[in-house]
């Protein structure tokens, strides 16, 4: 099972293994408290991406197509995530956002699926 969800929210042991998919670390957030097995910031969309797509939802379908591509053409990293998917039960990709709908988590779930 692939979940998504705000690095914020409190752990819970049904996360299972637990992959923060942000390029960058998140405000506020104790590494040590945070209980993550892998950061996996190369598959985070590129700055100049995120820095055009601004968690802006009028963006979104452009931003999805963009991101998309450029997974394609990174596709070492998207196998690697694929591998640790295939090795662990429960997976939660946890990304920063405030936006719950509008994220790289959201894409990178459902290109897992």
């Amino acid at each position: 099972m692939i979940k998504i969800k705000r690095i914020y929210e409190k752990v819970e042991k049904s996360d299972g293994y637990r992959v923060l998919v942000d390029r960058l670390w998140p405000r506020g957030v104790s590494k040590e408290k945070v209980n993550l097995d892998l950061w996996l910031k190369d598959i985070a969309p590129s700055t100049e991406l995120r820095k055009w797509f601004e968690h802006d939802s009028k963006k979104w379908l452009r931003f999805q197509k963009k991101y998309t591509a450029e997974i394609a053409v990174n596709k070492e990293v998207f196998v690697e995530l694929k591998k640790v998917v295939k090795e662990n039960k429960n997976i939660t990709l946890l990304y920063a956002a405030k936006d719950e709908i509008h994220n790289e988590a959201v894409i990178i779930r459902d290109l897992l699926k």
